[in-house]
């Protein structure tokens, strides 16, 4: 589709057919009015949503349509999945516009985008908008949310009065929002149009000279081996830098920032500035499996990993969980006998595992050694 954000790819293979331009029509109709067998409600809200930008205009308004009266049972499931794209969540936020109950999930929903957030948080009734506030996280991320928010007429003076002294007390103003100026009088006790605080570092600024740097290396042909002293003295500035941010600054740039700036986030004190990070769209397979490898990384970070079923799809990420001591037990555990056997044998062996993971793995092993015994023994 030459106008859908989403290629086919997004799709599994048997339902590219179905979205394909090129297909036959009667294909596509089949897939707009949702008629494809046996399909999962993430991938079936997917296919609606590249089939929206269909050239054919019966095939658009069919799949809109479609979207729009999708039962409780198939919308319930897909707006929870946290493998649905951000963009289908922003599409599904207009079919389900007057819905509280699909409308709350998409807010809940972590993929959902923090533009769509800043676009809906004017409008939402006020327990929505209680859902959008009370996500710190996105709310120091996006200048957008917070702007929207204070210009929402159902929420409550409190309600707004609270998520403005929580921006403020976290490094966040912009003087053109009366709400967050009040809150800086109030938490600081001046005036910050007639005395503005002094501008500290930024996360654009910083990567911005990054890129500025890197593009001048580049153009240079410039080949640095892995590690060089200048890689260490910019390093140390660096964090010389972070150190000086605010935490809204520091989150926006564990959002944008590339893996240097994600790798001393990540060692952050502030819970929020760790998960802003790895949180990133940026971040990569290999930074998750070495965050699922690592015994110093934050307790929240590790639960965010080990919960997430994109995360724990991969098989070294799950090994490397069941090898950290500081994943809880149970989950461990239950990660534990979904490996392959010789993965097992490994850790009944390995001692730099938990005692509880290498006698358990020890015991699954045991067990079916002697349920091979038995099925030789009635042969």
């Amino acid at each position: 589709m030459s106008d859908c954000p989403l290629s086919l790819d997004v799709l599994p293979k048997p339902l590219q057919k179905h979205a394909d331009e090129k297909a036959p029509l009667p294909l596509r109709l089949m897939g707009a009015k949702g008629l494809v067998p046996a399909v999962a409600a993430p991938d079936l809200v997917t296919l609606l949503y590249v089939l929206a930008f269909d050239p054919e205009g019966e095939v658009r308004e069919t799949a809109t349509r479609t979207a729009t009266g999708l039962p409780d049972k198939i919308y319930g499931v897909a707006l929870r999945a946290e493998g649905v794209r951000g963009p289908v969540l922003d599409w599904l936020a207009d079919r389900f516009a007057g819905n509280e109950q699909a409308m709350e999930l998409i807010l809940l929903n972590p993929s959902t985008l923090d533009e769509t957030m800043a676009r809906l948080a004017p409008v939402v009734s006020r327990p929505l908008m209680e859902i959008i506030r009370q996500n710190e996280l996105r709310l120091l991320r996006h200048d957008g949310i917070i702007r929207s928010l204070c210009q929402n007429p159902n929420a409550t003076g409190a309600a707004i009065d609270g998520a403005c002294d929580f921006c403020v007390r976290n490094g966040l103003l912009l003087l053109d929002v009366p709400q967050l100026v009040e809150a800086h009088k109030r938490v600081h006790g001046v005036d910050p149009t007639v005395h503005p605080p002094p501008e500290g570092e930024t996360a654009e600024k910083l990567m911005s000279e990054f890129r500025e740097e890197l593009a001048v290396e580049q153009a240079e042909g410039v080949q640095r081996p892995a590690e060089t002293p200048e890689d260490t003295s910019r390093k140390l500035n660096m964090t010389q830098r972070i150190v000086q941010m605010s935490v809204s600054q520091k989150i926006k740039l564990a959002t944008l920032g590339n893996h240097e700036a994600r790798t001393l986030l990540l060692r952050d004190s502030n819970k929020l500035v760790c998960m802003a990070a790895v949180n990133s769209p940026r971040i990569t397979d290999g930074e998750i499996l070495g965050l699922a490898n690592s015994r110093t990384v934050n307790a929240d970070v590790l639960r965010y990993i080990y919960s997430n079923r994109e995360f724990t799809r991969t098989y070294v990420v799950k090994v490397s969980l069941v090898k950290n001591p500081k994943v809880p037990l149970p989950t461990a555990l239950k990660f534990l006998f979904t490996l392959q056997e010789k993965d097992i044998k490994e850790l009944a062996r390995d001692r730099n595992v938990p005692q509880t993971i290498q006698s358990q793995a020890k015991a699954f092993l045991m067990k079916k050694e002697q349920a091979a015994r038995a099925n030789m023994d009635k042969k």
